[in-house]
């Protein structure tokens, strides 16, 4: 039998937190969920008592991060299991995006993953132990979708940052799993999403993926990625990433083969940048 775990979970409103924050509880665990509106939360403490503590933050403000986080350990005593999963994406070309809707979804994307994940350090080193879980997406890792440069730009971020902390405070027992979900039935591309104005130009790119996205029903379901989150928190070893969803995991898959694929083919060139090296040719123009 695992021990109780106590979570702290931002964006704990609805979607994957809303299901999240219910999974962890109903396996027995305790839980701070947060949310801009903690009041949404009122039918999960109903529920489970004082299982759950419902704390509003906005991730974005980071002495409230630290404030919460402090709330959620004076409550429960510990914190084993951060995850970083408020967030929201607009549509638009990068090129006639509004600058200041295209920093604050950064703002809220990036920036409130590091708020939230700097907060919880010092709790989590003292500790010796505990896992922060970091939701990217699949296009955290492919990328390339149309419209969505600044949420994209913000998820390769969060990869990023994360590598770097994996490495850093591994001597204090830290863990970190980067969860990246295909599409899933949240309302991130309905109520949560808004397609500002795109040009003829690109209707073609643009225009045709959110009129795709709008059109399609999601195949992943967010309750049993849930479940599935929950049980891989429970394990002593967990993946530095995980893929959620079938289409996603081949879509990971198949970028992964193509850039060994083009590494391969381009090994040679590479090389050849260094002082003792030989000049090589290129390799041919359709490689």
């Amino acid at each position: 039998m695992t021990t109780p775990q106590t979570w702290f979970i931002t964006g704990s409103s609805r979607g994957f937190g809303r299901s999240l924050t219910t999974a962890a509880l109903e396996a027995g665990d305790t839980v701070a969920a947060t949310a801009r509106r903690p009041e949404q939360l009122a039918d999960l403490v109903e529920k489970f008592g004082d299982k759950v503590l419902p704390l509003g933050l906005d991730v974005t403000n980071a002495q409230a991060a630290s404030e919460t986080l402090r709330a959620a350990q004076e409550r429960f005593g510990r914190v084993d299991v951060v995850v970083n999963n408020a967030g929201y994406a607009n549509i638009s070309p990068v090129e006639t995006a509004d600058e200041e809707d295209f920093r604050r979804q950064f703002e809220t994307n990036f920036w409130g993953v590091y708020n939230v994940t700097k907060a919880a350090l010092p709790i989590l080193r003292a500790q010796e132990s505990g896992l922060i879980i970091q939701f990217s997406s699949v296009g955290g890792r492919v990328g390339g979708t149309p419209g969505l440069g600044s949420y994209q730009a913000a998820k390769f971020g969060i990869d990023g940052l994360t590598r770097v902390l994996a490495t850093e405070t591994a001597p204090f027992g830290i863990r970190y799993l980067v969860v990246e979900p295909g599409g899933f039935a949240t309302d991130w591309a309905g109520a949560s999403m808004d397609v500002h104005g795109v040009p003829e130009e690109y209707q073609a790119t643009v225009g045709a993926f959110a009129e795709r996205l709008r059109g399609t029903d999601q195949a992943g379901d967010p309750d049993r990625a849930a479940d599935i989150l929950v049980r891989v928190a429970k394990r002593q070893t967990v993946p530095s990433h995980l893929v959620i969803g079938g289409y996603a995991a081949h879509l990971a898959i198949d970028y992964s083969k193509a850039q060994i694929e083009e590494a391969t083919t381009w090994e040679a060139v590479s090389a050849s940048a260094d002082f003792d090296a030989d000049r090589v040719q290129l390799p041919a123009d359709n490689a």
